[in-house]
């Protein structure tokens, strides 16, 4: 169920679509207003995503059972994130998590709410949790910087691209260069029906605002850089969403295999595209390097500074220093690539030393 935002009636809007459908994609000026929503002046109406709470005195242990996470021991007000996998480890839910004391709260995409709702019923059994699917009853309003008007609301910061405890890092960058530092991101929880309060007086963004800064950003996205194979390794969702030393879950036996023996198929990298060409190749054309085709562009942006931009998963095998093209039809759309999962990631056992980032505790 796609639900369309109250903001949209606002002058200059023009209605997304694809994973941001029922939102603003712009209110007229998407660089102005990119610019706007990366300075702190702006926020992001973000009231298409979905939301799943869960309630009741064995809500967090019994999704520490489920997740990939460490949720247990959540405190009121910290945010996390944590994934369901299937058997095979690949991502079936990417859910963004905060809990009041009382209620867990989970941020989804729009698609996602209704399939994890019942999913999550299927799996409660007889603990004493309930779930609902909340998603017409609240919305959800972005920003690069806390508000201080905001204050008493419930807010999920990202923790992208910080090592959360138990994390571990699949990037050859170092620590305190990540281009993710210079996107602090936070999703405010708001009643539906406050939505047009909240953001009186305030300068709107539209989603093609937030898509650009999370591309530059380097975070992946469901639905944008997952497939029906996509295994967190290959996302760098080892980072924030996995927890290496925590007790067993459905998909641990791939994640620890893939970690300690082996390496993800397949890697997420970052592309500065040719900016020669006044338009941008749409998400989902095919990447290539000479004549052999490696993989899928998944995000597109044009960022107010870089110019064209974008996410793409290819093989491992494709080397770092290779010059891409992305092939939208018969257009070509020459790409250099910057190496975000490391082509060597995984295996750590018997690594004597190396650039990968180990686990926090």
């Amino acid at each position: 169920m796609t639900i369309k935002s109250l903001l949209l009636s606002r002058p200059g809007a023009v209605e997304a679509s694809g994973l941001d459908a029922g939102v603003a994609a712009h209110y007229g000026e998407p660089l102005r207003e990119q610019r706007a929503l990366a300075a702190g002046t702006a926020v992001v109406d973000l009231s298409h995503r979905g939301m799943v709470t869960v309630s009741g005195p064995d809500r967090l242990s019994w999704l520490n059972t489920l997740s990939s996470q460490q949720v247990a021991n959540l405190q009121p007000g910290a945010s996390s994130e944590l994934l369901l996998l299937t058997i095979q480890g690949r991502i079936e839910f990417d859910a963004r998590v905060v809990d009041d004391g009382d209620t867990t709260w989970l941020i989804v995409e729009s698609d996602e709410a209704a399939p994890l709702a019942e999913w999550l019923n299927k799996m409660k059994f007889m603990l004493r949790v309930e779930i609902n699917d909340v998603s017409a009853d609240w919305a959800v309003l972005g920003s690069t910087k806390a508000v201080p008007e905001w204050a008493g609301k419930l807010v999920w910061e990202d923790p992208w691209p910080h090592i959360a405890p138990g994390g571990y890092s699949y990037s050859a960058i170092e620590e305190g260069t990540h281009p993710g530092l210079d996107r602090p991101w936070f999703e405010y929880l708001i009643p539906a029906q406050e939505l047009e309060a909240a953001v009186e007086g305030r300068a709107l963004a539209g989603s093609m605002a937030a898509e650009a800064l999370r591309i530059a950003a380097w975070r992946p996205r469901l639905g944008a850089e997952t497939d029906d194979k996509t295994i967190p390794h290959e996302l760098d969702l080892l980072r924030t969403a996995v927890h290496l030393s925590k007790g067993c879950y459905k998909g641990q036996e791939t994640i620890a295999r893939v970690h300690n023996l082996g390496h993800p198929p397949r890697r997420l990298v970052f592309l500065q595209l040719d900016g020669s060409q006044h338009t941008l190749p749409a998400a989902g054309s095919d990447v290539f390097a000479g004549e052999r085709r490696v993989g899928t562009l998944t995000s597109v942006a044009q960022h107010f500074e870089m110019g064209p931009v974008g996410l793409a998963v290819i093989k491992r095998s494709v080397a770092p220093e290779e010059v891409l093209t992305v092939m939208d039809g018969a257009e070509p759309y020459p790409a250099a690539q910057e190496v975000i999962v490391a082509p060597d990631a995984g295996q750590v056992v018997g690594r004597q030393s190396g650039f990968l980032k180990g686990p926090h505790r």
